[in-house]
């Protein structure tokens, strides 16, 4: 463990050193500009990301909705009406009972 310490503080001796000087000081500059251009590319990804899902979303949602609102427009339904024009009757039942058998 003591090597590994001992590694670990030679390479942060080595960051404070090449950071304090003149040209670390342009490379630590340089690393922030390129942290903060990535940080903006990604957000600017992710907005359009969530935007191109919410615009691919929008025709079944509009298709729900219209649906929805036909329903509530209804002012009756066809299907509960037996005796609607173009409905066939339904058949009389039989003069026995097709469950019952003669003993």
């Amino acid at each position: 463990m003591t090597v590994l310490g001992g590694a670990l503080a030679g390479l942060l001796r080595d960051l404070t050193q090449l950071a304090v000087s003149p040209s670390g000081l342009t490379a630590l500059a340089a690393a922030v500009l390129a942290g903060a251009m990535f940080a903006a590319v990604l957000a600017l990804l992710t907005s359009v990301a969530s935007l191109s899902r919410t615009t691919a979303a929008l025709p079944m949602i509009r298709r729900a909705s219209a649906l929805r609102e036909k329903s509530w427009r209804a002012a009756f339904l066809r299907q509960r009406d037996p005796g609607a024009a173009g409905r066939s009757r339904p058949r009389a039942p039989t003069a026995a009972p097709a469950a019952a058998g003669s003993r």
